[in-house]
C-alpha cells in the first residue's frame, strides 16, 4: 500500500468516526430515564452499545494508520521483489524493509543494497547493490570487480560477470565500447572531477545475479539527487529511496541483509 492509498483509507475511517459521533442517541418518549423500583437501588451498568464498540475499533485503526503513515513516509517501507536480478541475495517474491530515513542524514556506502529511481522508463523503483561511489575508480576484468585497484571478494554473487568494464575517458566502457549517452545516464565532462573516477553524486549499481541484471553496465549511473543528465530519463528526478536491510517474508527467508 502506498502512502497516498493509506492516507485515503485513514480519511474514510475518520469520516465514518465523525458520522458515528454526531448520530443522535435515542431517549424515552418523555425524555427522561425511568427511576428504579424504590428510587435508590443501583441499576446494573448497561452493556456497551454496538456503536460504542465500533467507535473504539475505529479509533484504534485510525491511530495505527497514522503511525503506519508516518513510518512509511519518513522511516521505513516495504518492497516486493519481482525479478531475479538480485539472486541469491534476494529471491523472487521476497518482501523486505527499506530504511527511508538513513540517506537523508548520511551518505550511501559501498555494498549497501539500495532501492532507488533508475534512469530508465519504468513505474517501479529498482533494487541493486552499490558497487562504486563518487571519486572511486572501477573496473571489471576477467570476472573480477576492482574498486580503487583492489579486487573485491564477493560471496553474495550468483556468478562472475561475463563482460569487461571500465570507467575511463569520461564514460563507462563495456567490452571496449562506451555506453551511449542517448540511452544511458552519463554526465557531461564538466561534471567529472577526473576522466576515470566516478563523478560527484553518481553511483555504480549492480545486481548480484551479474549476468541476469539490468544495471549500471547497461543504463549508466544512478544518482542520489537532482535530475538525470542523459539517457532515457534525462531531466527527470533522480534519487535513492532507501537502504534495504531486512527480509521479513516468507518466514523461511527472514534475515538481515548484508
Amino acid at each position: 500500500m502506498t502512502p497516498l492509498e493509506l492516507l485515503g483509507l485513514i480519511l474514510v475511517l475518520g469520516v465514518l468516526r465523525v458520522v458515528l459521533s454526531v448520530r443522535p442517541s435515542p431517549v424515552g418518549a418523555g425524555g427522561t430515564i425511568p427511576a428504579t423500583m424504590g428510587g435508590d437501588a443501583a441499576s446494573p451498568a448497561p452493556a456497551p452499545s454496538t456503536v460504542a464498540v465500533v467507535k473504539e475499533y475505529l479509533d484504534a485503526f485510525i491511530v495505527a494508520g497514522l503511525v503506519a503513515l508516518f513510518l512509511i513516509t519518513f522511516v521505513v517501507r516495504t518492497f516486493f521483489i519481482p525479478s531475479a536480478s538480485m539472486v541469491p541475495t534476494l529471491m523472487i517474491h521476497d518482501v523486505l524493509l527499506a530504511n527511508e530515513f538513513e540517506y537523508k542524514v548520511s551518505k550511501p556506502h559501498d555494498g549497501d543494497v539500495i532501492v532507488f529511481t533508475p534512469p530508465v522508463e519504468t513505474t517501479n523503483d529498482f533494487i541493486k547493490r552499490l558497487m562504486g561511489s563518487p571519486g572511486e575508480t572501477f573496473r571489471i576484468h576477467q570476472g573480477v570487480v576492482y574498486r580503487n585497484g583492489v579486487a573485491l571478494k564477493e560471496p553474495y554473487i550468483a556468478q562472475q560477470p561475463a563482460y569487461e568494464l571500465e570507467i575511463k575517458n569520461y564514460g563507462i566502457y563495456v567490452d571496449g565500447t562506451p555506453l551511449d549517452p542517448s540511452q544511458a545516464n552519463i554526465p557531461p565532462k564538466s561534471k567529472w572531477t577526473s576522466p576515470d573516477t566516478i563523478p560527484p553524486g553518481c553511483y555504480f549499481m549492480m545486481g548480484d545475479n551479474r549476468n541476469d541484471s539490468e544495471d549500471s553496465h547497461m543504463w549508466g549511473f544512478a544518482q542520489t539527487s537532482g535530475t538525470f543528465y542523459t539517457g532515457q530519463e534525462a531531466g527527470k528526478p533522480a534519487g535513492f529511496t532507501g537502504h534495504a536491510f531486512f527480509i521479513f517474508w516468507p518466514f523461511d527467508r527472514i534475515r538481515v541483509l548484508h
